[in-house]
């Protein structure tokens, strides 16, 4: 199926030109907002050595906070999906950051487990708030035929804010683990502000045309909640691709974030690594991935003409076989260690980019944002198994054995893209029949 590539050609060449600005501007204004949500959101990781030594909380404590904020935050996504694609996305993304950096600041004045747990499940659900709105953004603002490599750009900014806060905290965690809660907090406060005046919802809403589509939905039609409601199921609950690449997702998840969430803790205790040192591997694997992910969304849109799931299946062969050669190096040097690290990060992020971007073009922009929280709500119910299972199986087998769990799990998750090989580019042209 061929993309529309002349979305731009219905356009006058004033209008084009500042059609393009604005792309720009909303494309750097989210990457920025949401590479933000990670600095009130992975800087736990740094902070739970120091407070195992503190606190005397333990690994499984530790990894069941890992797992509610995760399961909270994919059920928000997942629910905050809905009013994602029905919502101002300026409003409701700085909303939610401002909130997650409030529950950030009263976890960092705590002492009580309980307290812990409350308060993380609430940020986990204010982060759910950040992605939605910015599925909507980016399919409202970029063609189709350009989402994978444009987006890929803008998923670049998962790995710049969860890479920058695990350097950052690592040095400041030496004030106390505190500072790791307190000072991301303040940085994302004045990023809100930023974030509202740097961002508009839709092109409409600057007085610029919107994206031509093959869809021969009416303005009108789309708006009727019953069509709309009939429209979602069709595209996403009925689309057995969304639940293919959404099972895969799960997969994906559970290496990305038991790397991003315990590397610290797993470099320092399993290798011997200095925390500061361990801090510089986690961001190198973040680095990594930002490279990947831009070179996936590439291939994807060049390669294999928008069918993203082909260019995840290769990304997670490879990403096990790293993994894999990780878990069998034998005390290996620290530029060893990162290198591997970071070949597996290179790898393991096209997948995690690619799943959303290929639910938002088979969903089509009016029912991205839903179709993008549903695979997250997969992706983040991983956080059972990469947070408090994972934390369980070292306290009580070791991390040898914890990473051995983590290749099996990688082997799955590449099956299961295997079995999305057929999956269309993207939605658009059903909507003609």
């Amino acid at each position: 199926m061929q993309h529309n590539t002349n979305s731009y050609s219905a356009m006058s060449v004033e209008d084009s030109k500042r059609f393009k600005y604005w792309q720009r501007r909303t494309i750097i204004a989210s990457m920025i907002g949401y590479a933000l949500f990670y600095f009130v959101r992975k800087n736990l990781s740094i902070a739970m050595p120091e407070m195992q030594a503190d606190l005397g909380i333990t690994k499984a404590d530790l990894g069941l906070f890992l797992t509610l904020h995760g399961l909270i935050y994919g059920v928000s996504k997942f629910v905050n999906g809905f009013f994602g694609d029905r919502l101002n996305a300026r409003y409701f993304m700085v909303a939610g950051l401002v909130l997650s950096a409030v529950c950030n600041i009263i976890f960092g004045f705590a002492s009580a487990v309980l307290v812990f747990g409350i308060v993380w499940m609430f940020n986990g659900w204010f982060q759910g708030m950040g992605f939605p709105p910015c599925a909507r953004l980016l399919t409202h603002w970029i063609p189709p035929a350009e989402l994978a490599t444009k987006m890929s750009v803008w998923n670049t900014s998962h790995s710049i804010g969860a890479g920058v806060v695990v350097v950052f905290c690592g040095y400041i965690v030496g004030l106390g683990w505190r500072w790791c809660f307190f000072l991301p907090s303040v940085i994302a406060l004045f990023g809100a502000v930023y974030f509202w005046f740097a961002l508009r919802d839709t092109p409409g809403s600057v007085g610029l045309p919107e994206i031509k589509t093959s869809s021969v939905s009416t303005e009108k039609e789309q708006n009727t909640q019953k069509e709309f409601k009939q429209f979602v199921k069709k595209k996403v609950f009925c689309n057995s691709y969304i639940w293919i690449i959404a099972f895969a997702n799960f997969f994906v998840y559970t290496v990305r974030y038991a790397v991003l969430d315990w590397g610290p803790t797993l470099l320092s205790e399993w290798k011997g690594i200095a925390i500061e040192h361990a801090g510089w591997m986690v961001a190198a694997f973040e680095v990594a991935g930002i490279i990947g992910m831009l070179v996936a969304g590439w291939a994807t849109d060049h390669v294999f003409r928008g069918r993203a799931p082909r260019t995840c299946l290769i990304c997670m062969i490879l990403a096990t076989l790293f993994i894999t050669l990780f878990w069998l190096l034998d005390s290996p040097s620290i530029g060893l260690a990162t290198v591997v690290l970071g070949a597996a990060g290179f790898c393991i992020y096209g997948p995690q980019a690619l799943v959303g971007i290929a639910a938002a073009n088979l969903a089509t922009k009016r029912a991205a944002a839903t179709a993008v929280g549903f695979t997250g709500l997969f992706g983040y119910a991983s956080t059972i198994l990469s947070g408090w299972g994972l934390g369980l199986l070292v306290q009580q087998f070791g991390w040898n054995y914890a990473i051995g769990i983590l290749i099996i799990t990688a082997i799955a998750g590449t099956v299961t893209f295997l079995l999305a090989w057929s999956a269309k580019a993207d939605g658009y042209e059903d909507e003609k029949n």
